[in-house]
């Protein structure tokens, strides 16, 4: 079976109805009656050996004790009471019902009555073993409705020679027990239906809301691993839970079914998707990966890394595809790149052993302008400097990192000429020393005011502002007098 289609449960195996004896068909349990002194025992007839009787056979059976081969555990008193409730006559078997008279099948045989009061006593052991049944509660609801049946309709219609009378009140409480013990096992398999019905609509409702979900909060491994899970469910379900009625199992299924079918279709759909976007992704990596390896052969070192940078830009912006193909691009792509800086790093490497002289000749110019620090001459360091500037440009090209060092070098002792220069003419600045002077002589005057003031004062807060204007002008006047 397809794991598509619902698994039908099989109906419940119905045990055997408890059989009802009747003349026409004796129960396996009959025995041949005792021995006793007075006759020899017969045996049993068998089902459908009857033959007709005669009328002069008839006769002599009246008019002769009735002896009625039954179980062994009936007593022959047992026998006799039962066989005085019939009677033959004109070839047929009669039974006395209370006030009323029943025919019962015709005689037949040496002892027409024999056969059914042994049927009378195969009902009574029926009804029997429906109550030891019933306490040991072994029997399903077909069981007993099958059993009451089968023992209404011999009651209704005997077939039997006994007394009925009383075969019926020993019936009717065992019936009541019976109808009792089916409406408790009735009661037990409709809520163990419920609960099936609600355990099947559990599993519907899971596999619909996970149908349901918006694709960007689904997980398709998980989800999709869940709905198989939910389906080994059902199959359990139809085959260890109670049955349920079909039309709700057909229409629960069907339910299920779509959610299910739903899913695939839009798992299908979002794989195709991503399986689309992967190839659009592997296409630009693939275009990255070719023009990177193209590089590797390129002379030109300075534009390469400048499209080498671009080119990790671009592949940054491509997008994730799938990991395995993601990987094996990006190791092409790295190798690329590291056989294209692997060259530049030779190549650099030449070039700066060819440019050591130079870098000599730059070492010494740079020394030579250190040699005039500090300063104490600034004429002499002046020309110093200018001559080592000279050297150094005429060394010619030099190391990128050793040229950055001397370069800084040299900056400093600049640097050291142009602060020297600056305070140099400072010093020598009238119209500056005017206005040093000038604001000299305002602070002095302002102190002395504010002195004045000060000692003439009387109130705390008066004091402590002219103090604080005093200390004020006393720190502006420190700092002309130190430049």
């Amino acid at each position: 079976m397809s794991s598509e289609e619902p698994i039908q449960s099989t109906p419940e195996a119905a045990p055997e109805a408890t059989p009802v004896a009747t003349p026409e068909a004796a129960p396996e349990e009959s025995v041949e009656a005792k021995p006793t002194p007075a006759a020899r025992p017969r045996p049993v007839p068998k089902p459908g050996s009857f033959k007709a009787p005669t009328p002069a056979s008839v006769a002599a059976h009246v008019t002769h004790p009735v002896r009625v081969p039954v179980a062994a555990d009936v007593s022959e008193e047992e026998r006799a009471a039962a066989a005085a409730f019939g009677s033959v006559a004109d070839d047929v078997v009669t039974v006395t019902d209370g006030e009323q008279t029943h025919e019962v099948g015709p005689a037949t045989g040496d002892e027409p009555l024999a056969p059914y009061v042994r049927a009378y006593f195969e009902l009574k052991a029926s009804i029997e073993r429906l109550s030891a049944r019933l306490k040991a509660s072994d029997l399903g609801i077909k069981d007993i409705d099958d059993a009451l049946a089968t023992i209404n309709g011999s009651l209704a219609e005997p077939k039997v020679v006994g007394d009925l009378a009383a075969l019926r009140t020993e019936f009717k409480s065992i019936e009541a027990d019976a109808v009792a013990a089916r409406e408790a096992l009735a009661a037990e398999r409709a809520k163990a239906r419920a609960e099936a019905v609600e355990r099947r609509e559990q599993i519907v409702s899971r596999a619909e809301a996970i149908a349901a979900a918006p694709e960007a909060s689904v997980h398709w491994k998980n989800d999709t691993a869940e709905l198989r899970a939910l389906l080994d469910s059902w199959k359990e379900a139809q085959r260890d839970g109670a049955r349920i009625p079909k039309d709700a199992e057909r229409e629960m299924w069907k339910r299920f079914t779509h959610a299910r079918t739903s899913f695939e279709k839009a798992r299908k759909h979002h794989f195709a998707e991503v399986d689309g976007a992967n190839t659009a992704v592997a296409d630009r990596k693939e275009a990255l990966v070719a023009r990177a390896e193209a590089l590797t052969g390129s002379g030109d070192f300075e534009k390469g890394a400048r499209e080498f940078r671009d080119l990790m830009a671009q592949w940054r912006t491509a997008g994730r595809g799938r990991r395995s193909v993601d990987d094996a691009l990006w190791k092409r792509f790295q190798a690329a790149q590291d056989a294209f800086f692997e060259a530049r790093r030779t190549q650099a490497d030449a070039e700066e052993a060819a440019l050591a002289p130079n870098l000599e000749a730059a070492e010494a110019a740079v020394k030579s302008a250190e040699g005039a620090l500090p300063i104490k001459d600034l004429a002499a360091a002046k020309a110093s400097l200018r001559a080592a500037q000279d050297a150094f440009e005429g060394a010619g090209k030099l190391p990128r990192a050793e040229s950055m060092a001397l370069s800084k070098r040299l900056g400093a002792v600049e640097r050291a000429v142009r602060d020297a220069e600056a305070s140099a003419w400072t010093a020598r600045n009238p119209e500056l020393e005017a206005r040093v002077s000038g604001a000299a002589a305002q602070l002095h005057a302002a102190i002395a005011d504010l002195e004045a003031k000060l000692a003439a004062a009387k109130s705390p807060a008066e004091k402590k502002d002219l103090k604080e204007a005093l200390d004020a002008r006393k720190a502006w006047l420190k700092q002309i007098a130190g430049s």
